[in-house]
């Protein structure tokens, strides 16, 4: 009898294309939490006026150029797989950081959404592992694609062999 073995490659699934409006959405809300209040205090406060608009102007422009530019790199370098043996994730912009959990050493499976992934139609799948790296997540699937997912390594887990700690 042969052991299966993990083969070390890089994972092969992209997100889903509706990560691209999520991730725009929470990059553009993040730029309103640090600008809004930037500018509304410069309209407010006449001497200060220039000191708090100009920061809130720069703030916004890189934000704009953030949201609209950063989800696309990402859609295209953040991967995913699910085989017979192990997760594999490769996310990063420029540090890279590629996780492969092999199916032995998952402890838990579980799936988050929340109301604005759910807006989208998206879901997490969050797998936990016997690793001090931390979970493996999953961010942007299909709701369905997300639930099939976390049955699949629900039944992968249980028939593998050895108890994940």
């Amino acid at each position: 009898m042969t052991a299966s073995r993990t083969t070390l490659r890089p994972p092969q699934h992209q997100f889903d294309p509706r990560v691209l409006p999520w991730w725009r959405t929470q990059l553009a809300i993040t730029t309103g939490v640090f600008a809004l209040p930037l500018a509304v205090l410069g309209i407010l406060i006449a001497p200060a006026r220039l000191w708090l608009l100009g920061p809130a102007a720069v703030i916004l422009v890189i934000g704009l150029a953030a949201t609209l530019a950063l989800p696309v790199w990402w859609h295209r370098v953040h991967r995913w797989e699910v085989t017979d043996t192990a997760v594999y994730a490769l996310t990063g912009y420029f540090w890279r950081t590629w996780r492969i959990a092999p199916m032995s050493r998952i402890q838990t499976v579980d799936t988050t959404q929340g109301p604005l992934q759910r807006s989208f139609g998206l879901s997490t799948v969050v797998v936990t592992t016997a690793s001090s790296a931390g979970a493996v997540n999953l961010e942007g699937l299909d709701q369905e694609q997300a639930a099939a997912l976390a049955e699949r390594l629900t039944e992968l887990t249980d028939a593998t062999p050895g108890d994940a700690t």
